[in-house]
């Protein structure tokens, strides 16, 4: 299993460990993973992702898993979470689910969900 985030694609990242004698050796970074489950109130399902603690932190600040992933931007190849949303229904029942979400009107659900797809 590869150690990158399914939601922000974030993964590991090299750089040097530094001792007190300012020796530098290779190291990795890590980024910090959890196994979660989500629920898509606009699917009504549940996704089982893996997801770094920033990346969670980011879904709870926005309002779940469907306000996270509305948001403006293309979704870069390779991220899970993304092909999560093409499971149910055709692209014309997305923007109409989720205009109901209060936060999001239906003119800009219309113009996201599309680049998203």
């Amino acid at each position: 299993m590869s150690r990158v985030c399914e939601l922000t694609g974030k993964g590991p990242m090299s750089g040097n460990s530094i001792s007190h004698a300012n020796n530098k050796t290779r190291r990795r970074f890590l980024p910090n993973l959890n196994d979660v489950t989500m629920i898509s109130d606009v699917l009504g399902q549940t996704f089982k992702l893996r997801v770094t603690a920033a990346a969670l932190r980011s879904v709870d600040h926005r309002g779940g898993l469907d306000a996270y992933l509305a948001i403006p931007c293309p979704p870069p190849s390779g991220r899970r979470a993304f092909s999560c949303l093409k499971v149910q229904d055709g692209p014309s029942a997305r923007p109409r689910a989720l205009a109901s979400l209060p936060a999001y009107p239906a003119q800009y659900a219309s113009a996201v969900w599309p680049k998203l797809l």
